[in-house]
This record gives C-alpha cells, structure tokens and sequence, in this order.
C-alpha cells in the first residue's frame, strides 16, 4: 500500500512538471570566502554538461571577481562601492542597502530579466551575497527568494560553510547555529555544505572525531567536553550548553562534503539538491520508478556512504 501511494505521488510531481514548465534554482550562500563563486563557476560547467539549460545570476554587488559569465548581474543596477561613495555607508551598511534594493526592484528589474530568458533557460544557480547577517537577522533577502518561489521557481538554499570549521570546537558550534538560524529564517528545502572538503587532510590531525561525527552532526555532548579544555570557552559552558541542546532538538542540521573540483563529488551533491528542490521528478527524465524511490528515500548502505561521502578527504 505504502509503494502504491507512492508511487502515485511521482506521477502527480511528474503531470505536473509537464503542466507547469517549471523552472529550478540553487540560491548559494554562505559566509565570505566559503568558495561561493568558485562553485557557482564549477557547477555551472558541470551542470552543462550533464545537458541543463542552467545560467549563473550574480546577486551580490560586491562581486567583482566572477570567474563565470553571469546571464543577470545585480551590479548592473547596484554595487557596493557606489553605494559607500554616494551615501557615506560602509561595507556592511552598504550590501544590506544593496539587497533592500533589490527587493525594491525585483519587480521592474530582476523577475523581467529572468522571464526573457525562460526560453533558454530552466536552471538557475544565484551567487548571493556573502554577509550572513542578510540571512540570520534582516529580511530583504528572504523576500527576494520568497517572491522567487510565487514565480513559479523550485529552490533550494545551498549554505556553504568553510570545512576546516571542524577543527575548532567552538566555530563548529557557531557554524551550527548559523546554519539552524539560516533554515529557519529562509523556510526553503535547505542543503548545509562543508565547502574545501579536500583540504581536510590538512587539518585532519586537528580533528577531535571521525568526519562523519561532523557531517551528521552527532552527540554534541562529546564536543562540549572538548570546549572545557580551553580556559576561555570554560565560562561560557551554560550558554554552550543551550546552543548544542538547542541544535539537537531542532535535529535538522547536517552538511554534505564538497570538492567543487571533484566530478564524483559534485555528483553526489547534486543528487542531494535534486531531491531537496524537485528536480529528480523533472518531466521527462527517463528513470523508473524503482530508480526515483531509490534517489527519494537515499537508499544506500553505510558502508558505501563511507566509502564515497568520507574516504576521499581524509586518510
């Protein structure tokens, strides 16, 4: 009974695939040099060549230094450094000036910009701005998505968070509740991503557990224990305490690894995406039902997990 119904579900994401002509969208975020841009140049290539119709949309006007030629850039409407000369804000003033001025023009100036190119384009990767405050405490972002979503557009926030994070109990506890805050503020199907996961054999000596006690977020007790050996965190044990008790009864954080320059890498991210915002129910796409099943509930041994999710960064 249970696979009949489900089995019903498909067909109706399918049928409606075929009605709508939806339109997918991954919104990167992610603190400042978490490899945003970098993935946004990596996935596109990749995504193109699995055969999307995927372009790249600049958000964030302070990019100058996209290594990706975006079909739509905020900076032609905005940017930072204006914003700083001509109205005496400094950085962080200014991006969030920017992203409330986006909100205000995403009617006359972003949502047309998008509908031209819907006959090229169905898969859109947004490189977003990289001050965490606009996703943690102020809304003009979340409006911006939320008014994505009324278009018509199936999104998935991917919030990338620099992996050598692990190493240091305390930045892996505020990681968690940056990314729980994040979840929680935006209300989208959401993907946690330890970017630069390559570079954790670098500080895999410095890792107190296995990889995947990071990744699944596990018993935060343990890391706890490990903030009362340093004399500085020791006073602050109580509010320690509420975050990680915090996190767990929420039990929503966990992080997928990431080498944006690893194809398999980038192909096990991508099924995780493809779940969390549709795309694997796309019309279509040639796959049986048994596959689809498959792909939605994640069946796969832990050993095999392992083997492909932990194994290649770490000894």
């Amino acid at each position: 009974m249970t696979f009949m119904l489900t089995t019903k579900m498909l067909q109706r994401f399918q049928t409606q695939a075929k009605v709508e002509n939806p339109r997918y969208g991954q919104l990167i975020i992610g603190p400042p040099g978490s490899g945003k841009t970098t993935y946004c140049n990596e996935a596109y290539k990749f995504y193109r060549e699995l055969g999307r119709q995927v372009g790249v949309v600049n958000l964030d006007p302070a990019n100058d230094n996209m290594s990706y030629e975006s079909v739509i850039n905020v900076m032609e409407l905005i940017t930072v450094e204006d914003c700083m000369e001509h109205l005496q804000l400094g950085p962080n003033g200014a991006l969030m000036h920017c992203a409330e001025y986006l909100e205000q023009h995403i009617e006359d100036w972003l949502l047309p910009a998008l509908r031209k190119l819907s006959a090229t384009h169905n898969y859109f990767l947004f490189d977003c701005p990289g001050q965490i405050e606009l996703y943690t405490h102020h809304n003009a972002m979340a409006r911006v998505f939320e008014r994505l979503e009324r278009e018509r557009y199936s999104l998935v926030t991917v919030n990338l968070i620099d992996s050598h994070y692990c190493s240091e109990p305390a930045k892996f506890i505020a990681t968690l509740l940056m990314a729980l805050n994040t979840m929680m503020r935006m209300s989208l199907p959401h993907v946690n991503v330890l970017s630069k996961a390559d570079l954790l054999r670098k500080h895999e000596s410095k890792l107190h557990f296995n990889v995947d006690y990071y990744t699944d977020v596990l018993d935060l007790k343990y890391l706890l224990e490990k903030l009362d050996d340093d004399p500085t965190m020791r006073k602050y044990q109580k509010l320690n305490e509420a975050i990680c008790s915090m996190v767990e009864d929420y039990a929503l954080v966990s992080f997928q690894l990431l080498d944006a320059f690893s194809t398999d890498s980038m192909l096990r991210l991508r099924n995780h995406i493809d779940k969390a915002n549709g795309y694997v129910y796309k019309a279509g796409e040639e796959q049986t039902v048994n596959s689809l099943l498959a792909c939605a509930v994640g069946a796969e041994s832990e050993a095999v997990r392992q083997q492909n999710d932990v194994q290649p960064y770490v000894e």
